[in-house]
């Protein structure tokens, strides 16, 4: 399963989790990824994306503004970089 959202670039990263006594051990920060059915409005169809809470609200916004967008081409450039 991918850790990158399609939408914001958002993915792993690294950190430490640092104890009382101020000794520090690494750890992996994950994004609130979430495993969505949404519609295309480019095609009209059904796509399912791995995707960050994030990215669902600039999703929302992009609709509310009426700016186009293809689910499939943003899944084929995730997978890109």
């Amino acid at each position: 399963m991918s850790h990158t959202c399609l939408v914001t670039g958002k993915k792993t990263t690294v950190g430490n989790n640092v104890s009382h006594s101020n000794v520090k051990t690494k750890r992996k920060l994950f994004p609130n990824m979430q495993k969505k059915r949404l519609v295309n409005p480019a095609t009209g169809r059904t796509v399912t994306v791995m995707i960050t809470t994030r990215g669902l609200r600039t999703l929302k916004k992009w609709d509310r503004e009426g700016k186009p967008y293809d689910l499939v081409e943003l899944k084929k450039a995730a997978k890109l970089a």
